[in-house]
């Protein structure tokens, strides 16, 4: 399914949403990190080198080239990392597949979809409005709602909080899926990627 990369090129991007350095490292924020660190084992690659403001690698998934990022720009700028790099590459956006976390959806639950608002996300939003548009792919990983959600600080606590008992090993079991997921839609489309994951 991987190959090693032997060129500078990429036809899709993978950007996956996180708030860089350690204190955050294990929050509901970050399950993009996680999903990246899962791709990271999976497909033998370092997502190390600095670029576009975030960490990036270069990997094949199928017949395509594929540029892996970690923006390091915090979750709210995350577009200001993925702009440029789409800009670079000349790609449009339906060729740059969005991996974040998900309050509205069970933890351990995926669900990709080829388009759509950003449900309140702020990685989503930044993304939508550097790219210009809401039409790009996104891959969303269940962390659950917080059974308090009363004001927007129980939405900043729930999410900046870390995964404890059932929820930490569905986390990880669903972001072991994940590089699966990617390499379904990118080599045979979004519905068999959406009929395999949802």
């Amino acid at each position: 399914m991987f190959l090693k990369d032997k060129s500078s090129g990429a036809d899709w991007i993978v950007a996956f949403l996180g708030n860089p350095g350690p204190r955050y490292s294990a929050t509901r924020h970050n399950a993009g990190f996680m999903a990246a660190d899962a791709f990271e084992k999976e497909a033998s690659v370092k997502i190390g080198r600095l670029r576009f403001r975030a960490l990036t690698a270069l990997a094949p998934v199928g017949d395509a080239k594929v540029l892996l990022m970690k923006p390091q720009t915090y979750m709210n700028l995350s577009g200001e990392a993925v702009a440029p790099a789409v800009a670079y590459y000349g790609l449009p956006a339906e060729r740059v597949i969005v991996v974040c976390d998900d309050v509205a959806l069970p933890t351990g639950k995926l669900r990709i979809r080829t388009k759509g608002s950003s449900g309140g996300h702020n990685g989503l939003k930044s993304v939508i409005a550097a790219l210009g548009t809401e039409e790009f792919p996104r891959i969303r990983i269940g962390v659950g709602a917080p059974p308090r959600n009363e004001t927007e600080d129980d939405m900043i606590n729930w999410v900046i909080g870390t995964f404890h008992g059932q929820d930490s090993d569905n986390v990880v079991e669903v972001c072991r899926k994940v590089p699966n997921a990617i390499s379904v839609f990118i080599r045979d489309g979004a519905d068999k990627a959406m009929n395999m994951f949802n």
